[in-house]
């Protein structure tokens, strides 16, 4: 796994990862270099190996999506993840000196990624994908719900494997503060509703050399 540019935002551990593309599966697949860059939005899910690490991401795309001919003759693709992040204001702290910023969660990860439009990798694709989004749900939804329509649309779709080749994350979740700055931070962001943020921030603190 790669680390954050400056070693004290990287992840402690692939867990962090985890955590972050389980709570945020919506990613950019990104394809760049020559004159025909492709971009495509679209959630992804994890395949961990029996020794419990990230080693892969999973998606589909729409099988007329010009990106699919691009990544069948160019496999590499970059993903980026963008979780929790907020603007850090110098106006919840008793230093007013102190510059604005922001905290955030995110990484971007290089993949090698294989197209298949076999109809058995498009059914565990599709209905993986639904059973994890329709977990917990009342009167969840199943994909043979369907019937007929699925059909029709697993022929429309491209099933991707994207092996990770390399990872670089960063959590910049005010490890560089001091403790009584951290906590009028916490308390501004709070205010504001950045609730997902602030338990990203009160996570990494417990755990921070002091």
């Amino acid at each position: 796994m790669g680390h954050a540019r400056d070693s004290r935002y990287a992840p402690r551990h692939d867990g962090d990862v985890l955590r972050l593309l389980d709570a945020q599966p919506f990613a950019w697949l990104v394809s760049a270099g020559g004159d025909d860059a492709a971009f495509t939005p679209l959630p992804l899910r994890t395949e961990i190996d029996t020794d419990g690490r990230l080693v892969a991401l999973r998606g589909h795309v729409a099988r007329r999506n010009p990106h699919v001919a691009r990544l069948r003759r160019d496999p590499v693709a970059h993903a980026l993840v963008i979780g929790p992040h907020a603007y850090v204001s110098p106006s919840w702290l008793d230093d007013r000196t102190q510059a604005p910023s922001w905290n955030y969660a995110a990484a971007a990860f290089t993949l090698h990624v294989d197209c298949s439009e076999t109809e058995a990798d498009i059914a565990d694709e599709l209905d993986a994908l639904v059973t994890s989004m329709e977990a917990g749900r009342p009167n969840a939804w199943a994909l043979p719900e369907m019937g007929e329509r699925y059909a029709r649309l697993a022929q429309g779709v491209t099933a991707l494997r994207g092996r990770i080749v390399e990872t670089r994350a960063t959590f910049k979740l005010g490890q560089d503060e001091a403790p009584h700055d951290f906590a009028q931070l916490i308390a501004g962001l709070a205010s504001g509703g950045e609730h997902a943020l602030v338990d990203w921030m009160r996570d990494f603190d417990a755990n921070r050399a002091t």
